[in-house]
């Protein structure tokens, strides 16, 4: 992996390279039914610029490395604006190069110049590769303990 990382919002031309990533993220954590044109359409909202959040592209030349889909939010604790980095991913060819980390590093200064107070995130607790770059990056590990109520 000698060519350099450009990380940048993904742009609508660039969407169609991004799908199918989302679904290989997607198979990643077990989802039953991947539905292309339903991940067309919401995650189109998240193309720069959005009041709802952002995609953002690492890129080797004109190969998707990965990305990452941030979610503008709050938190009534402090109260403040936040940024969720609902997900990130890297294409497994990639993976061990860095792409995380320059993901992760691309949307701490994201969330800072909008003035977010906080970076937040999750991942399986069985996804010890994703723990161990989030561990390195000082981010502190929370106690929380998540609820999904399917509707």
């Amino acid at each position: 992996m000698t060519s350099e990382l450009r990380i940048e919002p993904i742009s609508e031309l660039q969407l169609e390279a991004l799908l199918p990533m989302i679904a290989a993220y997607q198979r990643f954590y077990e989802v039953e039914e991947i539905d292309e044109g339903r991940n067309r359409a919401f995650f189109s909202r998240f193309l720069a610029p959005s009041d709802d959040g952002m995609l953002i592209g690492a890129w080797r030349d004109e190969e998707l490395a990965g990305y990452a889909c941030l979610y503008w939010s709050f938190t009534s604790l402090i109260p403040a604006e936040t940024v969720l980095m609902n997900d990130l991913y890297v294409d497994e060819g990639s993976r061990g190069h860095g792409v995380g980390r320059a993901l992760t590093e691309a949307s701490v200064a994201i969330a800072r110049e909008r003035g977010a107070q906080r970076l937040e995130w999750a991942t399986a607790p069985s996804n010890a590769t994703a723990q161990r770059l989030y561990d390195s990056t000082g981010a502190e590990r929370r106690d929380w303990i998540e609820y999904e109520l399917r509707l």
